[in-house]
């Protein structure tokens, strides 16, 4: 058995751990809160955006564009999105992104990696892939300029040809308890993703009549890089939130096995003092028993004397 100075040493560090995880779990639930109400403010751009592209390819049905331009099968190259988070502690939330995404790269033999976050960038450089960009800042704060600048290099990569079709592989949250790693194709479009839904006018009709100027094909080459930065910027704050919901998950585990820990280790340290106790009680008894004895041998000497 431990002493007793050892399981009060044990004791402290339990608590101060109990402390870490619990911070942790409230800082993660604000982070999610945040980043939630962040998905929820940009939603009406991206339906707005999505339903354009939808009436576009409805009364244009011949457009021919190169977000929807099919590449040959042979060569095929292939780029990936991939985002993870910066630091662990979020139980198996990495671990699962990473495995779709290589278990859907091996499909390939021209694959290209876009990293973010500072985990996949470590894992994928530890195993040697080669990383073609990596976007130097990390995944806990998706914001529109950011998610702008990954749509602009992916679509940059795609018209010059570099690359034939683009996925990203990220997280869902599913429910509070479910998270399912998730992977999109972002290009090229595929028209049936886009189902044609009629917008009503404010008398109660629907319109008929609609130009665009200069060309259809004009206006895609406007909005379709606009629609790709609100998908990235969604699947961006989903990881966000996937992984704080899953900080908050592992922590508040975390957090009761700490608890159940300090019953244990409390149920030992009080032992441990009734041992400790007993001990000096029997020791100090002991002591004035032998005490007796010594004085008792004396006096019968003397009176012998």
């Amino acid at each position: 058995m431990e002493s007793i100075k050892e399981i009060r040493t044990h004791i402290d560090s339990v608590q101060q751990t109990l402390k870490i995880t619990n911070a942790m779990y409230l800082i993660s639930s604000s982070k999610l809160r945040k980043a939630r109400q962040q998905l929820i403010n940009v939603q009406p751009y991206f339906t707005k955006t999505r339903q354009t592209i939808s009436d576009i390819l409805h009364r244009t049905e011949d457009v021919e564009h190169i977000y929807f331009d099919r590449r040959p099968d042979k060569p095929h190259k292939v780029g990936y999105i991939v985002i993870t988070g910066d630091k662990g502690l979020a139980g198996a939330y990495n671990h699962n992104v990473l495995r779709m995404a290589e278990e859907h790269m091996k499909q390939f033999d021209d694959t290209t990696l876009f990293l973010i976050g500072q985990v996949g960038r470590s894992y994928f450089r530890h195993k040697g892939v080669d990383i073609a960009v990596e976007f130097m800042y990390t995944a806990q704060d998706p914001t529109a300029y950011r998610a702008r600048e990954i749509a602009e290099t992916i679509v940059e990569h795609f018209r010059k040809g570099r690359l034939d079709e683009v996925y990203i592989v990220y997280t869902e949250m599913v429910t509070s308890m479910t998270l399912e790693p998730r992977i999109l194709k972002l290009l090229p479009l595929d028209r049936d993703a886009f189902p044609w839904q009629p917008r009503p006018r404010a008398d109660g009709g629907v319109r008929r009549e609609v130009t665009y100027m200069p060309s259809p094909a004009r206006v895609l080459d406007h909005i379709v890089p606009g629609y790709l930065k609100g998908l990235l910027l969604g699947t961006m704050v989903e990881s966000f939130c996937s992984e704080q919901n899953a900080r908050m998950l592992a922590m508040d585990t975390a957090t009761d096995n700490a608890r159940e820990l300090l019953k244990t280790l409390q149920l030992d340290y009080n032992r441990a003092r009734q041992t400790a106790i007993t001990q000096e009680i029997t020791e100090i008894v002991a002591g004035a028993q032998g005490g007796d004895d010594d004085w008792g041998d004396g006096d019968a000497w003397d009176e012998t004397r």
